[in-house]
């Protein structure tokens, strides 16, 4: 059976897009609606590729399949440059927690990295209050709508720049106030972790939870250093530590692996992986096992007992949506609707909440898929 335009398709007669989600990483410029780019482009008479936005969503998708991390991030340059006033970033977060919902979505965690929407003279704060208010706005009008939808924001700091532990401060200041945890992101190779050991020591020193861009365009190394010098609790991305296993055999349906010692760490400490099959396609982050999602190690980690999550990454970028990557999974590998719910509790046991609020989050899943 096909995907159909929205991404969705029925397993064992359930539309996936009615089944409870739980959405890990997902950045907030990179799901910028092209109809919003283009209305809040017009506002600040910036120039955009074009004027349709049909066109514009095939521009940046275009653009973003390239093979290359960096290559990739040159795409945000468009939508960050429209999220510079407080009702920007307003407009383009409630749009976001609502086309979350739409994907079925209970819980989510936004990334997005405040000191890339300074320009237009807000301060750090400033940005945090407003993508926090269009969040909440979203939240409370799908509520009376009959809906339920939660979403934390994830500050990310850029590795590139120096500024990690300013933003791991503003993390922690806005804890309680809809900032759930801290994240490190931008370009990988040549900036490890450890490149921001003070940011770290302090967010640990305040146990304030941390996931971390590592094993996407870097190796082994970038994930030994975002877990040893980062204390990260979840690895984004991650998918490169597939290079840590030696496959030694198969019999049939099973394979017999050597692990080494990062991956074993990883699988035995049940660190999640925040995988994200179509953009790991685009950054060429799975360019060592294939150029498809059936060569994705995905399934090889979820068979070795890794905890894998399934994630967009960006949706305007990767035209996606979570829906629609669990059915890509679901057509490379014939996974059923138990893996599916698997998936979904790994994402929910990883989340950055309560141990109460996320047994709450595994109940509404474990519900959602037996209706």
């Amino acid at each position: 059976m096909t995907i159909d335009a929205r991404g969705d398709r029925n397993v064992q007669g359930v539309s996936l897009r009615s089944l409870p989600k739980v959405s890990l990483h997902d950045h907030l410029d990179g799901a910028v609606r092209p109809e919003t780019i283009l209305d809040l482009a017009d506002r600040i008479g910036l120039e955009v590729p074009t004027g349709d936005a049909d066109e514009l969503e095939g521009w940046l998708a275009q653009r973003s399949d390239s093979g290359s991390l960096v290559e990739y991030l040159k795409t945000f340059e468009l939508t960050t440059a429209v999220m510079q006033t407080a009702d920007g970033l307003r407009r383009v977060a409630r749009e976001f927690v609502e086309d979350l919902a739409a994907d079925g979505v209970v819980y989510g965690e936004v990334r997005w990295a405040p000191e890339q929407h300074l320009s237009a003279g807000l301060s750090l704060e400033d940005a945090v209050v407003a993508v926090q208010q269009g969040i909440e706005e979203a939240e409370d009008a799908i509520d009376a709508d009959g809906g339920d939808i939660r979403v934390g924001q994830l500050l990310s700091a850029m590795r590139h720049t120096d500024r990690a532990l300013e933003i791991a401060r503003l993390a922690v200041a806005f804890r309680g106030r809809g900032v759930v945890g801290f994240d490190l992101a931008g370009p990988e190779d040549g900036y490890p972790a450890s490149g921001h050991r003070a940011a770290f020591d302090y967010l640990a020193a305040e146990f304030f939870p941390v996931t971390v861009h590592a094993g996407e365009a870097a190796g082994l190394d970038s994930i030994r250093s975002a877990l040893i010098d980062g204390r990260a609790l979840r690895l984004g991305h991650g998918v490169r530590l597939a290079h840590d296993l030696d496959v030694v055999g198969r019999s049939g349906d099973e394979v017999r692996v050597t692990f080494g010692d990062l991956a074993r760490w990883v699988r035995d400490r049940e660190v999640p992986l925040e995988l994200s099959p179509s953009s790991n396609l685009q950054t060429g982050a799975i360019a060592a096992w294939g150029e498809a999602i059936t060569d994705h190690p995905f399934d090889l980690l979820y068979q070795l007992g890794f905890s894998v999550t399934v994630n967009v990454d960006n949706r305007t970028m990767s035209r996606t949506s979570l829906t629609r990557e669990l059915a890509l999974l679901v057509d490379a590998f014939e996974y059923t609707l138990d893996d599916l719910e698997a998936f979904q509790f790994n994402a929910a046991a990883g989340a950055f909440l309560s141990v109460e609020d996320r047994e709450e989050l595994i109940e509404i899943i474990s519900d959602g898929f037996r209706r």
